[in-house]
């Protein structure tokens, strides 16, 4: 899914916004997710997941064009990790 296709069937579920507000509510809790994973605070969501960063220290790596090693800095990715009652509803429809 995607997130045009978020906002068309949230619009259904609740008529009385408008597609336009539903818009906006999506693109709001978005950020605020973005905002907070950005501050390195964790997100939990109950019956869904949990994100959180994963560190991943600097290393050597290689251009695979030129074999030159290659600096490669430090940083934080994002992961999400699904909580017990997604993974068994995804389990369930197999």
């Amino acid at each position: 899914m995607i997130r045009s296709e978020l906002i068309d069937r949230l619009a259904a579920l609740f008529p009385q916004f408008t597609p336009k507000d539903t818009e906006l509510a999506v693109k709001a809790i978005l950020e605020a997710l973005s905002n907070t994973l950005a501050k390195g605070d964790r997100i939990e969501i109950r019956g869904f997941g949990s994100f959180g960063l994963n560190y991943r220290p600097p290393r050597t790596g290689r251009n695979p064009k030129t074999g030159e090693a290659v600096r490669v800095p430090a940083k934080a990715v994002p992961h999400f990790q699904a909580g017990k009652e997604l993974r068994t509803k995804v389990d369930s429809h197999r």
